[in-house]
């Protein structure tokens, strides 16, 4: 079988896992199907364990990137491992604390604003900064976006505005690291999906089957689609793109006017 994506035997860092079902496992899965050694990064030693069944002997550190200087000292366990040079980088690390529900926009505390921030946004240019040494001359950085970042969802809330900002950090990224090398930086901005991360936010199930219906086939967006995306993206046949984001959301955005979804609308 022929290899076309070429990522048999390089050896790509993954974040974010919280279970089976988040978005960094799926890719995960994805890439050690096409040959990749996978290395992985969880928040907690208490994390760490909960995955224990699902990791089995793979390779898994602990970076918990709220943290000052935990990136760093990621990368020198990494280094101190020596699993040689990563050529890829998964980025599937965020957080919103919606505990008190859903408030307006212009109720948000700078408390919240900023450690969404740190740990959603922010970390991308701490571990890109930190695991630069480390990375191949061609190494690939994938984040995980959103499909729109026009729309303003009232449960989404400030992780909106922050979701730009980790789209900008990308291709602010992709620009500096283009003076020395040839490590790209990408965003898949994914539509809605089933995850555990996407059960924290207030009312989301009904944003879900909304857009849902919103898609041109009436199907929603299955992780796995995000997931083989960003394997092309980690891939050296993606590359001639860097500073992108790839909108991976089955035509949600383009179908605003979808004849039966007016109709429901207009019901008295």
């Amino acid at each position: 079988m022929s290899d076309f994506l070429q990522l048999a035997g390089r050896t790509v860092l993954v974040t974010g896992i919280a279970n089976r079902r988040s978005v960094a496992w799926h890719i995960a899965r994805t890439l050690e199907e096409q040959g990749a050694r996978v290395v992985y990064s969880v928040r907690s030693a208490a994390r760490r364990q909960s995955l224990a069944a699902l990791l089995g002997d793979r390779t898994a550190f602990v970076c918990d990137v709220e943290e000052e200087g935990a990136p760093a000292r990621l990368a020198a366990e990494l280094q101190a491992a020596g699993l040689g040079l990563l050529h890829g980088v998964v980025h599937s690390i965020a957080f919103a604390n919606y505990r008190e529900g859903l408030k307006p926009f212009h109720e948000t505390s700078r408390a919240d604003f900023l450690q969404a921030t740190t740990i959603s946004a922010f970390s991308l240019v701490e571990l890109s900064r930190a695991l630069k040494p480390l990375l191949a001359a061609d190494a690939s950085v994938v984040t995980i976006g959103i499909s729109s970042l026009q729309v303003t969802p009232d449960n989404y809330g400030y992780m909106g505005p922050i979701k730009a900002a980790l789209e900008s950090c990308a291709r602010f990224l992709a620009k500096s690291f283009s003076a020395e090398s040839a490590v790209r930086f990408n965003v898949v901005g994914a539509g809605p999906l089933r995850t555990s991360s996407s059960a924290g936010i207030p009312g989301y199930l009904e944003s879900y089957l909304y857009a849902e219906k919103l898609t041109f086939r009436k199907r929603s967006l299955a992780t796995q689609e995000v997931a083989d995306v960003a394997a092309f993206l980690l891939s050296p046949r993606s590359s001639g793109l860097n500073g992108t984001t790839v909108i991976v959301d089955a035509g949600l955005a383009c179908n605003t006017f979808d004849q039966e979804v007016v109709r429901l609308a207009m019901r008295p």
